[in-house]
């Protein structure tokens, strides 16, 4: 039995069960396990309706909803290959994707997603549904046949984000969910403290991830209740309606909520601000252990009367916090120790089926993302490229055997990031092999600590991306709000520390920030480096003239 069946299992024995609860705002729309098995039954008959087959691969652009979750389910359940798309990607690069996985059907949302896709997809008669198509048929049963698969079977493609080139499309098979999925149920439980309640889970990544699929179908797989985002731009007010126990993030929000603290008690001024700092400065030189008597006290203030209201602020009922995507800055992983909330690091790639790395409570060391989670094999390479071996390993890209024969070598995939292991077995990202930049000096030089340094240098500087490789020197584009003398000051502080060849002499301070939709980010946020650069390329130009 694979983790479809238990899902479905679950949820025909529980039909009174709320299972899914979008959040609208503040108000919450359940709907029952029954409703998701119903809505599950009327995909697989529009889909068999449809002559979609086994092996078919049946491409699905929506944002999180009910709907896409039972249509993720159905598509599964008739032995279709699911293919997820993320609705707010360009239409453009998702017709790249949808003329390499050649869909018998793709599922979109609503019509004007549907006309946008269809339009930059150039197909006669491109063969696309809505959702009121989908769900408009009345099923007589509930009951369906789940497609017998087996292990090496493919039943999703997750196109990656792309940083350099056109994305490929990453193939899991049955085995590789089979078995991340109650690996990470079991991990979530220990995170949890074993507790025979149900979790309050909130998500607001889409679901076109690696990393959320695999939440979602593992909150589903433990029959544990899942609440989520529908509008970003309301995610305040989700997350406060929500109230959830934990959710998942990638580092840009909890940068973004720390810098909010910070700006809020900084206008407010008075005593809360001097009992903040001093609890900040305080719980610092302990940790270096420079803290005498006067730091002991001062904490325990702040630990009284500052700490627990920015807690509550943030979520009175938060037990922590999951990180990955990117690595987290170890002072924010800290920031939020200090004030009571555990941020778990976890580190993985869409093609290790998410999860390679996992934090474990009362072990978490801040700026590293964890040890490796059971059943995974990892080491370095000469070069300190990390190169991972298990049953997550995905089973190569979509028609694409040259790439996977390059990535995955004699069943190691070489996951291009350069990484170091503590003692403990702790695991830390340095950098990406292929960012490597080697300036006319001749040194090579990772740019992702030194841009961590520059964020780490001033809250307000947002984003940073360090150019320079066959250049005379170093430089750096630079978003935030922060005036350029602010900027030169951060800067040079960075300098200070390192050496001659790593310094940044020069930087442009840009007023565009980078985005998903300037074609400047992934969708999962990473920075498109080559992009950057050719988007800013006369800036970049003049900064070395």
């Amino acid at each position: 039995m694979n983790i479809l069946h238990a899902i479905l299992n679950h949820m025909r024995e529980h039909i009174d069960k709320p299972m899914l609860v979008e959040m609208h705002g503040d108000q919450r729309v359940s709907s029952l396990a029954g409703d998701i098995v119903y809505r599950t039954a009327q995909v697989v008959a529009f889909l068999k309706a449809s002559g979609v087959k086994p092996g078919d691969r049946v491409a699905l652009l929506a944002p999180n909803s009910s709907h896409w979750v039972a249509s993720d389910l159905g598509i599964l359940s008739v032995g279709a290959i699911c293919v997820p798309l993320y609705a707010r990607q360009e239409p453009e690069e998702l017709a790249v994707m949808l003329r390499d996985c050649n869909p018998t059907l793709l599922i979109a949302a609503t019509d004007t997603l549907k006309d946008s896709i269809v339009q930059a997809w150039g197909v006669e008669d491109a063969p696309v549904a809505t959702f009121d198509a989908v769900f408009g048929t009345p099923v007589d049963t509930a009951q369906f046949d789940v497609h017998a698969a087996a292990g090496t079977d493919p039943m999703t493609i997750i196109y990656t984000s792309g940083t350099s080139g056109e994305p490929k499309g990453v193939v899991y098979n049955w085995d590789n969910v089979d078995f991340m999925v109650p690996l990470c149920a079991r991990e979530l439980n220990n995170l949890s403290g074993n507790q025979t309640t149900e979790d309050k889970v909130f998500h607001y990544l889409p679901f076109c991830f690696a990393g959320s699929r695999i939440v979602l179908w593992t909150t589903l797989y433990r029959g544990n209740p899942l609440m989520m985002s529908t509008d970003l731009n309301q995610l305040k007010d989700e997350l406060q309606a929500a109230d959830p126990n934990y959710y998942l993030n990638v580092p840009t929000l909890l940068e973004r909520i720390r810098r909010g603290v910070n700006q809020v008690l900084d206008d407010r001024g008075g005593m809360a601000l001097k009992l903040y700092r001093g609890g900040e400065r305080a719980y610092r030189n302990l940790l270096e252990g420079n803290g005498g008597v006067a730091d002991h006290t001062m904490l325990a203030m702040a630990k009284r009367f500052v700490f627990p209201a920015i807690k509550t602020k943030i979520g009175p009922n938060l037990q922590f916090l999951i990180c990955g995507s990117a690595p987290l800055s170890e002072e924010t992983q800290r920031w939020f120790e200090m004030i009571g909330i555990p941020v778990y690091q976890v580190y993985g790639l869409t093609e290790t089926t998410a999860i390679v790395t996992m934090d474990q409570p009362g072990q978490a060391r801040p700026g590293y993302v964890g040890k490796c989670i059971d059943g995974i094999t990892m080491k370095l390479t000469e070069e300190g490229e990390l190169i991972c071996q298990g049953t997550n390993i995905c089973a190569g890209y979509w028609n694409r055997p040259e790439a996977t024969q390059e990535a995955i070598v004699d069943g190691w995939f070489h996951t291009g990031d350069q990484f170091e292991v503590d003692e403990a077995g702790n695991w830390r990202i340095i950098g990406r092999v292929k960012n490597l930049l080697v300036p006319e000096s001749g040194h090579n030089v990772a740019p992702e600590p030194l841009e961590q340094a520059i964020l780490e240098s001033d809250e307000r500087i947002e984003q940073a991306i360090v150019i320079g490789h066959g250049r005379p020197f170093l430089t750096a584009i630079v978003t935030g709000e922060v005036s350029d003398g602010e900027l030169q000051k951060a800067v040079a502080q960075v300098n200070d520390m390192l050496p001659h060849y790593r310094q940044i002499r020069r930087h442009f301070l840009s007023g565009e920030i980078f985005t998903p939709e300037n074609g400047l980010l992934t969708a999962n946020q990473k920075m498109r480096r080559r992009v950057i650069e050719s988007h800013f390329s006369d800036q970049i130009e003049g900064m070395y003239q």
